[in-house]
């Protein structure tokens, strides 16, 4: 299952059209009024990764196959959506499956494109949408609150500790503090995963800039518009340009390449926007590689050999027995798995080992 990534944002900053360029061959609607999105767009996206392409060389595959995000572009987001305003109650059920947030804010001027506050104000646009989250999840732990405690039997010590996690909650929803806040560590929330509270997710920053400032860094940005109280890490928000992106996707690798040197740009806001993904959300990539096919597989950081295993198919994690695992640089340097077993590269592993970005695994299981 492909890793998902909802963008939202206020009407017209330019979510369907940063999805466009972004998410190739796209059909999502742009248009200059609200609400132009309506059901959510779903593009596909293949992470690059250079890796890929060498030990495809290398073990001659028949195949390569990357790793995928899922960009959602969801309805856009106005005050009162958590009571159902403008196309509030879809706006939040779309949103509750998605495993990351993208909020895309408006930074360039643009007399012809009406703002849905009437003015540029970035900080207003990010409290405007944190708070219509923080009300959605607020009006979620209430309602689910009531319905625990009035149905809560002695000695079940597990809805117990539900209650006591979504009381937490409700007190720092109600302080209008996000539940990434009031929970840092998301592991303490894995007992009430169910609800798929909003502000539990984490949340990027895709600052939707002019041409000019498309090489503004991101805590010039952060500096110039006050937004240091809301946002904390400077690597969550990404500057990018979406009108630069609709032109780099008209353009072949050579002269994409060439059109971002001209702008003192290293990579795409796409790609910027993948790596702060994966920073945020602590993911690593492993690899399968053989005569049939390479392929990129996307875990979560601290996995084990078997959860790796499980990315690949059930049964692999079911009856995992062990992995062979040769790090990347070890697998080109030697030029693949023969040479790398007559140099005794490969470590086989047991249920206990925690992979590493970059492992290249072949593992045995019985079922």
């Amino acid at each position: 299952m492909s890793l998902s990534i909802g963008i939202v944002g206020l009407p017209n900053v330019g979510k369907s059209t940063l999805f466009n360029a972004l998410v190739k061959n796209a059909q999502a609607e742009a248009s200059n009024y609200p609400f132009c999105t309506i059901d959510p767009n779903v593009g596909v996206v293949e992470v690059p990764d250079v890796r890929l392409e060498k030990l495809t060389e290398i073990s001659k595959s028949q195949k390569t196959v990357p790793t995928t995000i899922d960009f959602i572009d969801i309805a856009g987001l106005v005050k009162g959506a958590h009571k159902g305003e403008g196309l509030g109650n879809q706006f939040l059920s779309h949103i509750k499956e998605t495993d990351a947030i993208a909020m895309v804010i408006r930074f360039f001027e643009n007399p012809d494109i009406i703002h849905v506050g009437g003015q540029i104000n970035p900080a207003e646009d990010i409290k405007t949408i944190n708070l219509e989250l923080i009300l959605a999840d607020l009006a979620l732990a209430e309602k689910t609150l009531e319905r625990m405690q009035k149905n809560l039997k002695p000695g079940d010590n597990e809805t117990k500790k539900k209650i006591a996690i979504l009381e937490k909650i409700k007190a720092g929803l109600e302080e209008e503090m996000p539940i990434w806040a009031i929970f840092p560590n998301s592991e303490d929330l894995e007992p009430i995963c169910e609800f798929q509270f909003i502000t539990s997710k984490p949340v990027l920053y895709i600052a939707n800039v002019s041409e000019e400032m498309a090489t503004a860094k991101p805590e010039e940005l952060i500096e110039k518009y006050h937004l240091g109280e809301l946002i904390k890490n400077p690597e969550a928000l990404i500057p990018i340009s979406a009108k630069i992106e609709s032109e780099l996707g008209e353009l072949n690798d050579a002269d994409q390449k060439e059109f971002l040197e001209s702008l003192n740009l290293k990579e795409s806001g796409l790609n910027r926007l993948i790596s702060a993904a994966y920073v945020t959300l602590g993911l690593i990539t492993f690899f399968t590689s053989g005569e049939k096919e390479t392929r990129a597989w996307t875990i979560v950081k601290n996995s084990t050999a078997p959860q790796a295993a499980g990315k690949i198919h059930t049964d692999f994690e079911r009856g995992f027995i062990a992995a062979d695992v040769i790090k990347y640089n070890d697998f080109v340097e030697h030029q693949g798995w023969q040479n790398c077993k007559e140099k005794g590269l490969i470590k086989t592993e047991g249920k206990t080992y925690i992979a590493q970005d970059g492992d290249v695994m072949l593992f045995r299981f019985n079922v």
